[in-house]
């Protein structure tokens, strides 16, 4: 398993890549690469994923600036999944302006925000969001 061959992308060509913070092991969000992104994160150290909406590469942070340092890659047992451990720069994941884009919790059968915003997307983003 010496190359990236080892993953299992789907019929579309993409894996899914859980981005999870290195320092305290918070989820931060779910994205998609393809063999072209995945290469790039294990080349430049900091993550591109494949935007499914803009059908094309998407180095995160582009636009915002909240880019993420990649610590450690973990495929896992199936080699259909991809656990980056990240630095993420700007302490914002989601175009929302959260920390995570884990915010909505389940709570006496609803939806409920549990996270405040701590970024005002639209100083982030100016008008167009960062997935």
């Amino acid at each position: 398993m010496k190359s990236l061959d080892a993953v299992r992308w789907n019929s579309d060509g993409l894996v899914p890549v859980i981005a999870q913070d290195a320092a305290d092991g918070r989820v931060l969000m779910l994205a998609w690469m393809n063999r072209e992104a995945l290469q790039k994160t294990l080349d430049g150290g900091e993550a591109v994923y494949w935007s499914r909406s803009r059908n094309r590469l998407w180095h995160k942070g582009e636009s915002s600036g909240n880019t993420q340092r990649v610590v450690d890659v973990a495929l896992d047992c199936d080699g259909d999944t991809i656990l980056l451990q990240v630095e993420q720069r700007g302490g914002v994941a989601c175009h929302t302006g959260r920390r995570s884009c884990f915010y909505q919790h389940w709570v006496e059968g609803e939806w409920q925000t549990g996270e405040p915003v701590v970024k005002d997307p639209s100083l982030l983003y100016g008008g167009e969001a960062d997935e």
